[in-house]
Parts: structure tokens; C-alpha cells; sequence
């Protein structure tokens, strides 16, 4: 894991960041609907699994702006990470519970992909909270509720003033006017993110 630490009085937001981190507190979220109709053909065409397609596409688009990789470090100093891995959820139908696994990033889709399916296979059945131990920080959250179709989802976190990292959340795609859209949330800390 790499972290750069970012100059706050060569930081451009150095004013938004100091306010919306201190003085106003906040997240907001957004929920937007994607149209997957040709991905979703993709991947049944190349027998792909539609989760770990979705959590390349997101882990990828973080991994190509910096705000979105941002974070304190453990003495609160502002920076980023130079790239960030994927934590996500995995249901256990059989208790009706859910594990949080990480899968390393790689920007080759073939190599993610083969990275997610050995997670699987070896954390997949595991019950705990968390199954697949992480000693780095640069973890971004995708949560899945795919039962669910929502036109907007927001996380309260009374205790995370400082927790800067977007958290995501995917609902159940439907189709409409021809097309098949997913609902996505994505919960971003204003300090960072405008």
C-alpha cells in the first residue's frame, strides 16, 4: 500500500476540505440508474458472473481519480492512495447473513477476475463479518442488495466525520423502456468530493 501525503497549503480545497471536515460534517450520496443491457449480454456471452464485472468497472473508475482514493492517514494528515482494492459483500443464504471479503485490484480485467474467483473459492462459505483479513487502509466498500430495486439509498455514519473513501451500493437491475438499468449509490464525504 502507498500513501502520498497531500501539501494542505498547496491543496486547491484546502478551504472546502478544512470546512466540510471540521466546521460542517458530511456525506451526501447519489443514486444513479446505468444501463447494462450490452454488458449484461457480454457477460452471459462470455459466461462471465455479473458481480465481479461490476466491481472491476467501479474499483477501476476509482482508481482513475484521485479524490475518490482519498483518506486520512493515521496521524490525519490528507492524502491518497496510489491505488485501492476492492471490499465487497457476499450473502450467505443459508443463515441469511453477509461477509465482507477484498479482492487485490489488477487493471487487467482477466486478472481481477481470476483474483475475485480464487477469493470466492476460498472465502466465499466462510461466516464472520469480515473473512479475508486486510492489513492496508486503501480498501474501497461495494455492497450488493440484489433483491432490491432503489431510486435512492443513503448510509448514516454518526461516527465517520473522517471516513473519506465513496462506500457504493448496487440494488437489483429491472428493466425499463427496453433497456436494463442498475441503481447505484455511491455515499462520497464532502471534504473531498464536490
Amino acid at each position: 500500500m502507498s500513501f502520498k501525503i497531500i501539501d494542505l497549503e498547496k491543496y486547491d480545497r484546502k478551504e472546502h476540505f478544512i470546512h466540510y471536515l471540521n466546521n460542517v460534517p458530511c456525506s451526501y450520496s447519489m443514486t444513479v440508474n446505468i444501463d447494462i443491457t450490452d454488458l449484461l449480454k457480454l457477460t452471459k456471452e462470455r459466461n462471465y458472473k455479473l458481480y465481479p464485472v461490476i466491481l472491476y468497472a467501479i474499483t477501476k473508475v476509482v482508481n482513475n481519480h484521485i479524490e475518490f482514493r482519498m483518506s486520512l492517514d493515521e496521524n490525519d494528515n490528507l492524502g491518497y492512495y496510489i491505488n485501492v482494492n476492492t471490499s465487497y459483500t457476499i450473502f450467505h443464504k443459508d443463515n441469511n447473513t453477509f461477509s465482507n471479503i477484498w479482492t487485490k485490484y489488477d487493471s487487467s480485467f482477466e486478472k481481477f477476475y481470476n483474483n475475485y474467483e480464487k477469493d470466492i473459492q476460498e472465502y466465499g462459505n466462510e461466516k464472520g463479518f469480515i473473512t479475508k483479513k486486510c492489513e492496508e487502509n486503501n480498501l474501497i466498500n461495494i455492497s450488493s442488495i440484489p433483491w432490491v430495486t432503489f431510486t435512492e439509498f443513503n448510509l448514516n455514519l454518526p461516527r465517520g466525520e473522517k471516513y473519506l473513501l465513496p462506500i457504493f451500493t448496487v440494488g437489483k437491475f429491472y428493466e425499463q423502456s427496453n433497456k436494463i438499468l442498475l441503481p447505484l449509490a455511491v455515499q462520497v464525504h464532502h471534504a473531498v468530493c464536490d
